[in-house]
């Protein structure tokens, strides 16, 4: 049985709720950030970036990074349906994957995570001061751009939805008004209806 080594609320939730709706059998292996078990011997033996997702495959292998570990999950149930057969379609998909990884995820990480890019606290708190402006604007483009209806593919549910479920959920978090986004509200409600998403919440993953 494959192993997922996750921490509560992080991205690696996005591969979770995949595997759940691609019905895979997975095994949850909590890494305890609190106590720093993420920067530990142990565990940067499986993944040396020190971070979540880290997917254990059936074979034995180590695949990190979640963008790839949805791709893997679509491509191990293609029956699915997570991943468009139109090869257009599919790019579109996978722009707001990167979208949301290249640039809202390290946005948000300015909140708490500045001592990736600097040193000084003074340069932490201007980091943090600018998130929530940076988050309002991906929110805004995430709107406007990313969700073409229900789902980031209108009426068809994809990968690139776990990944925007875990990123939006945030939002608030970031001192973002859902308020002033009606359309993502709607979007994290109607995603946390989800079997899939009621499932690993139930296993306390969220």
């Amino acid at each position: 049985m494959m192993r997922l080594y996750y921490a509560p609320r992080t991205i690696s939730i996005a591969v979770a709720i995949a595997l759940e709706e691609a019905g895979l059998s997975y095994e949850p292996v909590l890494v305890d950030f609190q106590s720093g078990e993420q920067k530990k011997p142990e565990y940067l033996a499986l993944n040396p970036k020190g971070r979540v997702p880290t997917l254990e495959t059936d074979a034995g292998a180590l695949l990190t990074e979640t963008g790839a570990l949805l791709d893997y999950v679509a491509a191990l149930a293609p029956g699915a349906n997570l991943v468009p057969a139109d090869p257009e379609r599919a790019a579109q998909m996978r722009s707001v994957i990167h979208f949301l990884a290249a640039t809202m995820h390290v946005n948000h990480a300015h909140m708490r995570r500045g001592d990736r890019w600097a040193t000084q606290q003074s340069s932490f708190d201007d980091m943090a001061a600018k998130v929530p402006e940076t988050m309002t604007d991906c929110a805004r483009y995430f709107t406007s751009d990313c969700l073409e209806g229900d789902y980031v593919l209108g009426d068809r549910f994809s990968i690139a939805d776990p990944h925007a479920y875990m990123l939006c959920s945030w939002l608030e978090r970031d001192n973002v008004s859902l308020d002033d986004f009606p359309e993502i509200k709607a979007y994290l409600a109607r995603m946390a209806a989800r079997p899939s998403i009621q499932a690993v919440t139930a296993k306390g993953m969220l």
